[in-house]
């Protein structure tokens, strides 16, 4: 078998029909699949068990099809199929010059530095990538302090008292003491959105409230 530089991470989807390898990148895992090389032996093999099955002869045997199997996925040809696979598929990958690492091209590779992302970050990604982590966090911060102002809107309707009786009306429509009807809830008249209790604007779409 020859001696090649290549990737470790490899797959062998071999079998007695044929030979196939995928290779993946070492940094994004990414896999390249080489073309499917039929193998003329496991092919025979295979008519000859089906004969033997149809026929009740002797390769129809446990024991010689394992053989037939291990002789075709193994051996010479199996090690010439992967030299093979290996010239088709190199030209994808490029090694870094800093870790070692063979990475694809497409994806993980700066070709400016020759070095993969990971040795060398590329500006561009990188700032899109903060920017984007940046807004997530400000979207974040912004529903924590929207939910905040629901709650602490919520607990002032759940401790407001009955203007009648006193009572106080847990955040009901209607006194559960004395049955006196409760501020209604209201809504913006723009977006009709619902509006916090005492709200002199929508916090929706920033609106005046007639009245407020």
């Amino acid at each position: 078998m020859a001696h090649y530089e290549f990737v470790q991470n490899y797959e062998d989807l071999s079998n007695d029909m044929g030979f196939q390898f995928k290779f993946h990148c070492d940094r994004c895992g990414d896999g390249f699949m080489s073309t499917f090389q039929k193998n003329p032996l496991g092919m025979a093999g295979g008519l000859l068990r089906g004969a033997g099955s149809l026929l009740g002869g002797a390769f129809s045997s446990a024991g010689y099809g394992a053989e037939q199997i291990e002789r075709a996925v193994g051996g010479p040809k199996h090690d010439k199929a992967l030299d093979e696979a290996v010239q088709e598929i190199k030209p994808l990958f490029l090694k870094c010059r800093r870790c070692g690492k063979w990475i694809c091209q497409q994806t993980c590779y700066n070709k400016t530095a020759e070095m993969c992302k990971d040795c060398a970050p590329v500006a561009e990604e990188e700032e899109t990538s903060m920017r984007a982590e940046h807004v997530r966090d400000q979207v974040t911060n912004d529903m924590f302090l929207e939910e905040n102002q629901r709650m602490s809107a919520k607990g002032k309707e759940v401790a407001a008292s009955c203007p009648k009786c006193g009572a106080k009306t847990m955040g009901q429509k209607f006194c559960p003491s004395c049955g006196e009807k409760l501020i209604a809830e209201t809504f913006c008249p723009e977006c009709g959105k619902k509006l916090a209790p005492g709200a002199k604007f929508c916090g929706e779409c920033g609106a005046k409230i007639p009245g407020a």
